[in-house]
């Protein structure tokens, strides 16, 4: 009998903002790789989770949700959008179960239609909160929409047909040697990844207009001679009306944010950390393309 032989490659998940990519993500990997947020817009880096089989590896490129750019920081995100889509071997289309097929679906179609090279899935996500004629609904509408090499309902949250989408993606790889070794679950460098634990936890439970506005950098990492790791983190807002309720009545909603993001950190890096949140003001840094490019865009 002849091997199957092993494949691995690149698949870009795409879609309108919160449609369920970073969540689909990371139920893929196992483990967090991307932040996951009730706000629009929460992904704002490429982030690399890596999907590991026995017959095949799947890179998976989690990227911003495709918008109408109406800052510098959203033109920015789209061009990300756009040089990723040139160099994956798949474009994964998420569109939810519970939402008609709509112009901006047709949008994001249309943009990667025009990039020959990948083949093309269309994943009808978070079917545990549809009805059956919905699911059936979105798969009539995707498939009048276009031709896909796979078309699939899957829900991440209770992981129904994970395991067909990921055997089904690996088929659509080319065959290859093994990409990232055994161990790796991502290749984001750890500042990277604290940051985007913080934003995480900055973002639940605010106000619609803070997401766009809210960056997070870190100052410094050092090590007290106990062992304990000390991490000093800056949150960048555009107002000072932001940065009010960033900060909350006496300091309470830092110290909330603080106490989640820490928590998320510990697991992350396996030992415990001393957190120190600070809060800027750096105004319309969306805007600016010397702020943007001190702050990692």
């Amino acid at each position: 009998m002849t091997a199957t032989p092993y494949r691995a490659g690149f698949v870009s998940i795409v879609g309108r903002p919160n449609v369920g990519k970073s969540t689909l993500t990371n139920a893929l990997v196992g483990e967090k790789v991307a932040i996951t947020s009730s706000k629009p817009q929460t992904t704002r880096r490429t982030i690399r989770g890596i999907v590991h089989r026995p017959e095949g590896q799947l890179v998976l490129v989690d990227t911003p949700g495709v918008h109408k750019p109406r800052t510098l920081l959203g033109e920015r995100l789209n061009d990300m959008v756009a040089g990723v889509l040139a160099d994956v071997d798949v474009i994964a289309l998420c569109i939810p179960a519970t939402d008609k097929v709509g112009p901006g679906d047709r949008f994001i179609y249309q943009s990667i239609v025009d990039t020959p090279r990948p083949k093309k899935v269309a994943i009808v996500t978070k079917v545990d909160e549809a009805s059956k004629q919905q699911v059936a609904e979105r798969l009539i509408e995707l498939d009048q929409l276009g031709e896909w090499d796979l078309l699939i309902p899957i829900s991440a949250l209770t992981g129904e047909q994970l395991d067909v989408l990921v055997r089904e993606l690996i088929g659509l790889m080319p065959e290859s040697e093994q990409l990232y070794p055994n161990d790796n679950r991502f290749d984001d460098d750890e500042d990277t990844r604290i940051a985007e634990l913080i934003r995480e936890a900055a973002l639940e439970g605010i106000r619609d207009e803070l997401p766009h506005s809210l960056a997070v950098t870190i100052e410094e990492r050092n090590t007290r001679e106990d062992g304990l790791e000390r991490v000093f983190a800056n949150l960048v807002v555009e107002r000072d009306s932001q940065k009010s309720i960033i900060i909350g009545k006496g300091g309470s909603r830092l110290k909330e944010i603080g106490s989640a993001a820490r928590a998320e950190i510990e697991k992350e890096l396996e030992h415990r950390i001393f957190l120190s949140l600070h809060v800027t003001v750096q105004k319309d840094w969306q805007r600016d393309a010397k702020k943007l490019g001190r702050l990692g865009f």
